[in-house]
């Protein structure tokens, strides 16, 4: 059952990815129209709030993974967190090129420290500093140490999400939240609807290639090991 639902993922993730990427694609760039304030630029819109709502999931998954590791300790769990840090990274790091690009012809500026993207910057450390645990430690206690530190991190998200409803900034004002009312085209509505299901696919392909070669590194470790120990029995026994 396990095997059919790997070779399942293995071809249905990739192909429900290309078919939604190149609809988000589509929508962005043929079907929405152009704003008329704004212009072509404005088209980053369309990645850049989907891969920050990707990003929040991504390290939601991170957190509830981390939780469940220190809760009952399955390495299954460590290596879902692990593999969801480094696509909410991806994913984050794109947020923080793209709402620049779009900030410069827009605010003048590439880059204010405004609440929101200060915030999001602190977020982005906190995982980076969660990954550079993770790549050079080596001690068992590295596993539990990168899950409270991913839990801790999460703390962050609601911070970045209410900061531009808490404090007064230059970000714009909530879209998504903001409905209809909001003034989008529902045009636009349906290619940021498919930007994000997109995106979705995106991370959750990424993910599970992700665990997967993560698993393999495990075993591949662990057999290492249990050579090594035969090894020094052997040499001991002679």
């Amino acid at each position: 059952m396990i095997q059919a639902l790997r070779r399942a993922a293995d071809t249905v993730l990739p192909v429900l990815t290309l078919l939604t990427v190149a609809a988000a694609t589509f929508m962005v760039f043929v079907y929405v129209p152009t704003d008329r304030i704004q212009g072509m630029v404005q088209r980053i819109f369309y990645f850049h709030v989907p891969l920050a709502i990707m990003t929040f999931a991504a390290f939601g998954t991170v957190a509830v993974a981390s939780a469940l590791f220190l809760w009952r300790g399955t390495r299954a769990s460590d290596r879902v967190a692990h593999a969801a840090a480094e696509v909410g990274m991806v994913f984050c790091t794109l947020v923080l090129i793209t709402g620049p690009i779009w900030a410069r012809p827009v605010w003048g500026t590439w880059w204010t420290w405004d609440a929101r993207l200060t915030t999001t910057l602190v977020l982005w450390l906190i995982y980076v500093s969660y990954l550079i645990l993770r790549r050079y430690s080596t001690g068992q206690a590295t596993p539990t140490l990168a899950a409270a530190l991913a839990i801790f991190g999460f703390l962050d998200v609601p911070i970045v999400y209410m900061s531009i409803r808490w404090w007064r900034t230059q970000h714009p004002q909530p879209v998504i939240a903001g409905g209809q009312g909001s003034g989008l085209d529902p045009r636009m509505w349906t290619a940021v609807l498919w930007n994000w299901v997109a995106f979705m696919a995106l991370a959750g392909l990424l993910i599970w290639v992700r665990y997967r070669l993560e698993t393999i590194r495990q075993q591949l470790d662990e057999a290492h090991a249990l050579k090594a120990v035969g090894q020094t029995e052997g040499s001991v026994t002679r």
